[in-house]
């Protein structure tokens, strides 16, 4: 295990080595050669003046757009993943199984046949080359997956809890807010860590639906990457993709545990 965790992380490593290295440095050490002193510089450049193409500003601009981006984009989509699985195990209706077999076709279907009808409505709302057209298509997109989760999750409530409630007089939203809002802790945080790490990571989307003002850290990391010039500066493209990269890193650090603990209680049961 040891092992295959030391050749899974060697790009990580030859990632962060690099970012903290000279031009000077890289053309005369190895791969793996630790830098001669350590240089900051090109996380700065990679932040703040590298170029994107026609533009360099850096990574900034597109790193804060994606944070206004993702952080609605993963409530919306947690809390209306929570309240359909409440609603199909805990208030099932005729017609309810069907509906969830349908919507678990968003969970298979291939992303890209869904640009040209989301570009049509986009157009429609107003929403085209904006952060907020981007958040209506990751909330469209992930609500098939967060609804499975806490379907799949709900499926395991008891449903007496649900019936006593029911007889103490509470409705349909309390009984949500006060009972099972509290006992899904692990599966919001599956969902949330997985929504997270999805949007976040989007390139399609993001290269397609946004303007010059909206793009995501993503598509500035590929501009970023694929601007032409004199010297290739092999420090700032490493140092912009951990920069991309860090917020996933930290988010699985920090929560990694509960997001396997989330798992085995039932994110992927039933």
């Amino acid at each position: 295990m040891l092992g295959f965790a030391a050749v899974f992380l060697l790009p990580m490593v030859v990632m962060l080595i690099t970012s903290f290295k000279d031009m000077d440095d890289i053309r005369t050490g190895s791969l793996l050669a630790l830098p001669t002193h350590l240089s900051t510089e090109a996380w700065s450049r990679a932040w703040s003046s590298a170029c994107t193409g026609t533009d360099c500003g850096g990574l900034k601009p597109y790193f804060w757009n994606s944070v206004f981006m993702v952080t609605p984009a993963v409530l919306i989509s947690t809390a209306l993943g929570a309240l359909n699985g409440y609603i199909l195990t805990q208030w099932r209706f005729r017609g309810s199984e069907l509906m969830f077999s349908l919507m678990l076709f968003g969970v298979f279907m291939p992303l890209q046949v869904v640009l040209l009808p989301m570009s049509q409505v986009l157009g429609w709302l107003g929403l085209s080359d904006s952060l907020w057209g981007l958040v209506c298509v990751h909330v469209l997109v992930g609500l098939a997956s967060t609804t499975l989760f806490f379907r799949n999750y709900y499926l395991g409530i008891p449903p007496e809890l649900i019936k006593a409630a029911m007889l103490d007089g509470a409705g349909l939203f309390r009984i949500f807010w006060r009972i099972l809002l509290p006992l899904s802790t692990p599966i919001l945080v599956v969902t949330l860590i997985w929504q997270f790490t999805a949007i976040w990571n989007d390139f399609l989307f993001g290269v397609v639906f946004s303007g010059s003002d909206a793009k995501p850290i993503t598509v500035g990391l590929n501009n970023l990457a694929n601007t032409t010039s004199s010297v290739k500066e092999y420090n700032v493209d490493m140092a912009a993709a951990l920069i991309a990269a860090l917020p996933t890193l930290v988010i699985y650090v920090l929560a990694g545990k509960y997001f396997v603990r989330g798992l085995t209680a039932g994110a992927v049961k039933g």
